[in-house]
């Protein structure tokens, strides 16, 4: 079974994380795997040093059907059975290759907000896909109710994984670099500023006067880049640091290679989210051992089976938020033994061995 991984993006995200835990743990559970990037990023040296054939080309239209005709050797010469996708863009680029050939397309729906194009083209995509995956039963109710897309009957959810061994790489503290005091309380939030309602860094922000009053050594961080069409929402959580005078107490770290590091150095991860599918920092926060207070949107809820294996605050409820960080803060006991149950727990259900065994079985059904 020889499988082709299309991804048009290697730039730090959820899906290309994933992405990179599959083709770095693919031959250790049977995948032959051939990683073909149509497009680079911040990851690109990781991929090329992942253990799969990477192969490079470029896409330089929306529709490139040049690249379609380069993809489409790659299926032929190769016989590949399956190509597999995670965004519009590499679907449209893999049906048009992959049209009239044996080749099956396997579609990972992560919950990317869709403007109208991306809409149009999940549309005509979602039937003519040979299987389509969703990433948690949030995300697909969340598809069906709020883009009104029907997904068909060859949909299955396969929950995201994460590889163990990354995370759990020996620490580097970071709180030298950013000088903070070594017993100081450090929290932070990893995710990029977005345009479209996503990350709502914003509310974690409002929370931090109240935070840092209760806290007196409390410390920030966001790590994170602002997307193009994000800077207002950054230069808002700004403003709001600068107005109350917390600018020495929290730091917006950019984007970073280090997230197993920044993990581990942190005494508490927050994700205040509007928007998930399943988020693959939660998963890498409790495989660090590191406590998780999450926005109780569904996907959150989902992955810390209804806030068993992390605290949960009403979304954009920046007071509660602000009560229940404070609450872990100064109850080390209690954030001691969420940590380790979590990261029990993710150690069972959330490793990528876990995912690639639900990835084979499923690549299996579809080239029956």
């Amino acid at each position: 079974m020889k499988i082709v991984y299309l991804m048009d993006s290697l730039n730090r995200g959820g899906a290309e994380t994933l992405a990179l835990d599959v083709c770095r743990n693919a031959k250790n559970n049977g995948l032959d795997i051939i990683f073909v990037a149509t497009g680079g990023g911040l990851l690109e040296d990781d991929f090329r040093v992942s253990g799969v054939e990477f192969i490079r080309l470029n896409r330089r239209l929306p529709l490139d059907i040049g690249l379609v005709a380069k993809i489409r050797k790659i299926l032929t010469s190769r016989a590949i059975d399956i190509i597999h996708v995670h965004q519009a863009v590499e679907a449209i680029h893999a049906y048009s290759a992959a049209f009239g050939t044996k080749t099956k397309i396997v579609f990972t729906h992560h919950g990317f907000i869709p403007d109208n194009k991306n809409l149009y083209a999940l549309k005509f995509l979602l039937t003519r896909i040979d299987q389509n995956i969703v990433c948690s039963k949030a995300l697909l109710e969340w598809y069906q109710t709020e883009t009104k897309l029907n997904f068909p009957a060859n949909t299955q959810i396969i929950q995201n994984g994460v590889d163990p061994d990354r995370i759990t790489a020996p620490a580097k503290e970071i709180r030298d670099e950013l000088a903070i005091p070594e017993k100081a309380t450090l929290f932070g939030m990893i995710g990029n500023f977005y345009r479209d309602p996503r990350k709502d860094q914003l509310t974690l922000c409002k929370a931090l006067p109240k935070i840092i009053t209760k806290i007196p050594d409390a410390y920030c961080i966001f790590v994170g880049k602002t997307e193009p069409g994000g800077e207002a929402v950054f230069e808002e959580c700004r403003s709001i640091c600068e107005s109350n005078n917390l600018t020495h107490r929290v730091n917006f770290d950019g984007s970073r290679n280090d997230i197993p590091y920044v993990l581990k150095s942190l005494d508490i991860f927050v994700l205040s989210s509007l928007h998930e599918g399943f988020p693959i920092s939660v998963l890498e926060a409790m495989l660090s051992g590191t406590p998780c207070l999450l926005s109780d949107i569904k996907p959150n809820l989902e992955i810390s089976k209804s806030g068993v294996f992390a605290e949960v605050f009403e979304t954009q409820n920046e007071n509660e938020l602000a009560d229940k960080l404070i609450r872990l803060a100064n109850d080390k006991e209690f954030m001691f033994d969420l940590a380790i149950r979590a990261k029990n727990f993710a150690n069972r259900e959330y490793s990528i061995d876990s995912h690639l065994n639900k990835l084979k079985r499923l690549y299996e059904s579809v080239i029956l």
